[in-house]
């Protein structure tokens, strides 16, 4: 059992809701990623999504492509997130999920960055734009290594993709609440509770929802339909906005606190 499965199977049976983060690694810059991470933790995010910069974001909208540029030009690399998940795990047990495109993964070698995410202390790989119907062919390599996958659910996905998604997910299913890129919006999208209703009838994993999230009432209203709420943007808009300044760690948990406490 992978520590993203017990943690959301501890929340189940406490009756209680995940809260999964996302940052983008080496966001301002690689020296303050740990200490972001932590500062989630202590604000009670249950799951951290470390992003891998990577020059062409194609699912992620303004805000975190803003955050992917400081992070490249910072000089963030696919080792140095390794680097930062190994000294996150001197300090802490919060389960990582890696989340990157497919292309920065063929370039390090699946099967090495398998072997070297699992030694760094990641839990689970989430490979944003690997399609589903050729997944198999990279299971192995992460499987083999007590990685978790996790695969993207959307509005659109048609049955058969559905339940590809729930035969090859491990650990979590993320729900992607709207059609089009990450970003902060004003209301949860009303796609958001057919597409956990369809894919509850093919899975029992636990289901995060996820895109568009950004207030802690969003957090609560989405925190009604699945098992855990992914919020991404309006954490990356908060580093931008105090990147540059003192106090940055104690914004950003106070800031993710609300998020928890709208979601109770």
């Amino acid at each position: 059992m992978t520590s993203i499965t017990a943690r959301l199977n501890d929340l189940r049976q406490q009756k209680r809701k995940g809260l999964v983060a996302y940052i983008t690694a080496g966001d301002p810059h690689p020296d303050r990623t740990v200490e972001l991470v932590l500062a989630l933790e202590r604000g009670g995010a249950d799951i951290i999504e470390l992003g891998v910069p990577f020059s062409d974001p194609i699912a992620d909208g303004p805000t975190i492509q803003r955050g992917t540029e400081r992070a490249l030009a910072a000089g963030t690399t696919m080792k140095k997130v390794l680097a930062m998940a190994a000294e996150i795990r001197t300090h802490s047990d919060v389960p990582l999920v890696l989340f990157t495109y497919l292309n920065p993964v063929l370039k390090y070698g699946l099967p090495q960055l398998a072997k070297d995410a699992k030694a760094s202390g990641i839990d689970g790989m989430l490979l944003t734009d690997l399609s589903v119907e050729e997944a198999d062919r990279h299971l192995e390599a992460l499987r083999s290594n007590d990685l978790d996958t996790v695969f993207l659910a959307a509005p659109t996905s048609s049955d058969r993709r559905l339940e590809l998604v729930a035969k090859y997910s491990t650990g979590f299913v993320y729900l992607v609440s709207r059609a089009g890129v990450t970003g902060e919006r004003d209301s949860l999208s009303g796609s958001a509770a057919p597409l956990v209703e369809r894919m509850r009838q093919l899975t029992s994993l636990p289901l995060a929802l996820g895109f568009g999230i950004s207030t802690p009432s969003q957090a609560g209203e989405a925190a009604t339909l699945a098992d855990a709420v992914v919020v991404g943007s309006a954490l990356v808009r908060q580093i931008e906005q105090g990147g540059a300044e003192g106090g940055l760690e104690e914004r950003l948990e106070a800031f993710t606190r609300s998020l928890k406490e709208g979601m109770q």
